[in-house]
């Protein structure tokens, strides 16, 4: 996509109303991601550090959302996927964004993985996973365990426990939208 396109794109999802504020460019760099257009979501970024960033804080809030939401997005849009748009997301992301590897850590996943009972991170994604599907989840949770592999069930028990329902960068709210964002464009929404 030429940039000019890519940035008249963003302006309008920018301004798209009843979006959670901030999320307009975690929803596209989540769909450029999921389309393997990792450089474009680079240029996303760009754009809101330019647009949003107007505070060294408001920059860095930025740059975490924007991995996070990439992180959450990789159960949906595929790990291979997600590297690429991290690893392009990096090149342009200044160092003061970023947050160094065995250091302080806003999601806190090393803590959970680590320092929490599992059973406690699984329970949260189960009350996740139970929101996002409301009164059908127990049978889609079942028919994931009923796949011909059991272990289908414990891969969304894992990702929805320890990714998606981990809401210490993003909302409940606005993991949704991350995970409509990386199903859309896939056409698997259903």
């Amino acid at each position: 996509m030429s940039k000019i396109r890519l940035i008249s794109l963003l302006s309008s999802i920018r301004l798209t109303p009843n979006l959670p504020p901030q999320s307009w460019y975690l929803i596209a760099g989540v769909t450029l991601s999921a389309l393997n257009r990792a450089d474009d979501v680079s240029d996303v970024f760009e754009y809101a550090i330019e647009k949003d960033g107007s505070s060294s804080e408001a920059r860095l809030q930025i740059a975490r959302r924007m991995r996070e939401a990439l992180v959450k997005a990789a159960p949906i849009g595929g790990l291979p996927k997600t590297i690429n748009a991290l690893f392009a997301l990096k090149r342009v992301t200044p160092q003061a964004l970023t947050d160094e590897p065995l250091c302080y850590s806003p999601t806190e996943r090393p803590a959970e993985l680590y320092d929490v009972p599992s059973s406690r991170i699984l329970h949260r994604g189960q009350s996740f996973f139970d929101r996002i599907y409301g009164k059908v989840s127990k049978r889609v949770m079942g028919q994931m365990d009923r796949s011909g592999t059991e272990d289908l069930g414990i891969v969304a028990r894992l990702m929805y426990g320890y990714i998606l329902s981990n809401t210490n960068v993003l909302s409940a709210a606005e993991s949704s939208f991350v995970l409509i964002a990386g199903l859309i464009p896939q056409d698997v929404s259903n």
